[in-house]
């Protein structure tokens, strides 16, 4: 019967946790998914209730069993405690338990013999309580101290001298041991096990002297937690760069953003960097990057706010510093050609990406470049005809350098002008209509054109005349033509005295009676590819002969 009495309080303690348990884990379930991340400073920092209830099953057994006066060998019951936190560590207990005795084992006289019986107990008692408070779990430890109150035991089924009923008894009592509590709910945890010495002072009934009973109570059930605070939140800290690259000497700032913090306290905050220099105590902080190497490096930020766990948080954000670019430069001139001596002006555009203080340098292959800005002038000269190349150059204050060249061309001086190739020029023509006797002498008329021919002749004294005679259908052809050409000569010689060389006499097609003259000057050519030269000595034997044959007429 004790043991069926004990399996029936179990599965009764069973029967009311159950759906208590599986309400909370439903909720525990929630607040897990809900709850934030907690930082990687540690596990937050947990509150307590103010106000603690438990309520359980009890198991008291007596150690040793058969110790004198000890009615608590076996008994199965119930508890519950009230307990006021002080502080998160410390709290005051008030425990209550009521037990039931459904057996009791007689000893005496050499006999030992197990009686139904009908009885209870119940303990009040009080004391401090030291709780370890954990994320979930919390260990605890207390020492109560009161009193116990064993009501009349009747006994039925029991026969003989030992078949005594037991009085009723007050008793001193303590316990010493603790417990661990498992948390499922903000409001609910799990007492998953208490275990404690048990000091009771019942009486010998044999010898009525009072007596100290060791017994063990064994505890477990939920405990409901009122009052008090919810846990705050964990410190979550997240931090940026900006700007996220740059060069050496930019400066980088980088921001700190914390949630959860407690607006009652002053959070403190630090900052490192692997690279450039990391200066402010603030959520915001700059970098010096002067002295900074082109890389990536990594920047982190501190805040905390307490020395629990939950009380601080850390971030990283990373930045870049670039390797300084190389500048670049046009160049460009104005006017692209020049005369000998002129100036060009060279104008060179330079871009720095960082905007770098740039200095302008030139060199040319010819003429001199005079300035060392943007805008110089190159002078040509003593310059060669033809193209000039100018390189110009631009460096920056970190020693990159660029270079552009464009060209000048020097026009060659134009050549002299070419002279007009002296033309021959036509002059008077002579004319032999007027004497029909003497159709090839040289007349008056005629003689006034020579003067002027021997005029010109005079004047240009490099020059040389051509006369080409003429004769028409009616006379004896060249005959006539060769003797009015050769007369023409004569005249000039003998009568104006110009050199016979400076004359040359030819035979022409013209169908009169005439000789033409043709002034040509030094480097001209006569066109006489239709004229015949003259031979002059036969010319001037046919003349004697005639001019003989007139006299004897």
């Amino acid at each position: 019967m004790r043991f069926s009495a004990r399996i029936f309080t179990t599965m009764a303690a069973l029967a009311f946790l159950t759906p208590t348990l599986f309400l909370t884990a439903q909720d525990s379930a929630t607040a897990v998914r809900s709850s934030p991340t907690a930082p990687t400073s540690g596990r937050p920092y947990v509150s307590y209730p103010k106000v603690e209830v438990f309520l359980g099953y009890s198991y008291l057994r007596g150690v040793p069993t058969l110790s004198p006066g000890n009615r608590m060998v076996f008994l199965n019951g119930g508890s519950a405690s009230v307990a006021f936190n002080l502080n998160r560590y410390l709290g005051l207990v008030g425990d209550f338990g009521g037990f039931d005795a459904s057996e009791l084992e007689l000893t005496g006289a050499g006999a030992n013999s197990v009686a139904d019986a009908s009885g209870n107990a119940f303990t009040y008692m009080a004391g401090p309580r030291l709780s370890f408070r954990k994320y979930r779990v919390t260990p605890f430890a207390q020492v109560l101290a009161g009193g116990i109150h064993a009501s009349a035991v009747t006994l039925s089924n029991c026969a003989g001298p030992l078949c005594a009923s037991l009085p009723m008894e007050n008793s001193f009592a303590m316990t010493a041991g603790g417990g661990i509590d498992l948390r499922v709910h903000r409001h609910i945890n799990l007492r998953l096990v208490q275990a404690e010495y048990m000091m009771t002072n019942f009486a010998n009934l044999s010898t009525g002297v009072r007596d100290t009973q060791n017994d063990i109570r064994l505890s477990s059930g939920v405990v409901f937690g009122f009052g008090g605070t919810p846990p705050r939140p964990p410190v979550s800290y997240s931090c940026s760069v900006a700007p996220l690259a740059g060069y050496p000497g930019d400066p980088i700032t980088v921001s700190g953003a914390a949630l959860n913090l407690d607006p009652k306290k002053t959070p403190v905050y630090t900052w490192a960097s692997t690279g450039g220099t990391i200066s402010g105590t603030s959520s915001t902080a700059n970098i010096a990057t002067a002295t900074a190497a082109p890389g990536t490096y990594t920047v982190s930020g501190h805040v905390s706010e307490g020395p629990r766990p939950g009380q601080s948080a850390d971030c990283t954000a990373q930045f870049t510093i670039n390797a300084f670019q190389a500048p670049t430069i046009s160049c460009s001139a104005n006017p692209s050609s020049v005369n000998p001596g002129d100036s060009a002006a060279i104008t060179a555009t330079g871009i720095s990406p960082q905007n770098r203080p740039l200095t302008y340098s030139y060199s040319a292959s010819a003429g001199s470049v005079s300035g060392s800005t943007s805008s110089v002038t190159l002078t040509t000269a003593g310059a060669s005809a033809g193209p000039i190349s100018v390189t110009c150059n631009v460096v920056d204050d970190k020693g990159n350098t660029a270079s552009s060249t464009t060209g000048v061309t020097v026009i060659a001086p134009a050549p002299p002008p070419t002279p007009a190739a002296p033309m021959v020029s036509t002059l008077c023509s002579v004319s032999f209509e007027r004497d029909k006797t003497r159709p090839t002498r040289v007349d008056n008329e005629a003689k006034a054109c020579l003067d002027d021919i021997a005029l010109e002749l005079q004047r240009s004294s490099d020059a040389k005349l051509a006369l080409v005679g003429n004769a028409d259908s009616a006379e004896s052809g060249k005959k006539y033509a060769a003797e009015r050409a050769v007369n023409t000569k004569n005249y000039l010689i003998t009568d104006k005295g110009i050199d016979s060389s400076r004359i040359m006499v030819y035979t022409g097609v013209g169908n009169a009676r005439t000789v033409t003259t043709n002034l040509i000057p030094a480097g001209a050519t006569l066109n006489d590819a239709d004229d015949t030269p003259v031979d002059e000595k036969a010319v001037k034997a046919i003349s004697r002969t005639t001019s003989e044959r007139h006299r004897e007429k």
